[in-house]
């Protein structure tokens, strides 16, 4: 059984002038293996080390460490792990031997009877979540920015304003939202799957449609917005 630790809750906060303070959720699965999830930004090494320390481990005592996607508040602090598993999106290595996986058709990678890495592609091209099974809180996923924190149940504009492919981004969430009890998200705190969508799971897509039109004034463009809401249901 393992112990699902959050080493640094993720966090975003809107700031003046087009600025936004952002940071990823490093997450800790202590049992059978120690596995460490995101490595946060290279800001972030005192942190994870201290993290570390506080449940008796070490960077040599890391076994995997999975980062969701490559972007630098996930992957800042690979190089405290030269001794671990790397699983980078879809690659996986140990050292510069490379174990050849096809995340890209759908096939998850399992790490022993508990623990296996999904590929939950759509915030970026090639994004991971890590399932981990038989927890005191049941099924925890571990998800990257695939959630970026409770709130975008609701709220579809929180992701799909990231997403580089929004329509594969909702397949994948539903994939999640399927099985996990509780969810770590990107950038928020740890939260359990409300029931309702367990039960009825609603994703809300938004579309933008531009339009031109010629008039004697020259041309005029105008956006009108759509909204396709998608139930898929157990």
């Amino acid at each position: 059984m393992y112990d699902i630790l959050v080493i640094k809750e993720g966090y975003t906060k809107p700031m003046k002038r087009g600025l936004l303070e952002a940071g990823g959720s490093i997450t800790l699965l202590k049992g059978p293996k120690n596995i460490i999830v995101d490595t946060g930004s290279p800001w972030d090494k005192d942190l994870l080390l201290s993290g570390l320390q506080d449940h008796d481990l070490c960077p040599d005592k890391i076994d995997y460490v999975i980062c969701t996607h490559g972007h630098s508040d996930h992957v800042g602090n690979l190089n405290l792990f030269p001794s671990s598993c790397l699983v980078v999106s879809y690659d996986i290595c140990h050292r510069d031997r490379y174990t050849v996986h096809d995340f890209a058709q759908g096939i998850p990678f399992e790490i022993d009877d508990f623990v296996e890495i999904w590929p939950t592609p759509g915030h970026t091209g090639a994004d991971v979540s890590v399932v981990v099974r038989g927890t005191q809180l049941g099924t925890v996923a571990v998800t990257g920015d695939l959630f970026e924190h409770l709130d975008d149940l609701e709220d579809p504009e929180i992701w799909q304003s990231t997403s580089e492919r929004p329509e594969l981004q909702q397949q994948s969430r539903i994939d999640i939202l399927r099985v996990a009890d509780y969810i770590v998200p990107g950038h928020g705190p740890m939260f359990k799957v409300p029931l309702e969508f367990r039960k009825q799971m609603r994703m809300v897509m938004m579309h933008d449609e531009y339009y031109e039109e010629a008039s004697g004034e020259g041309i005029t463009s105008t956006v009108s917005q759509s909204q396709c809401i998608i139930v898929e249901t157990e």
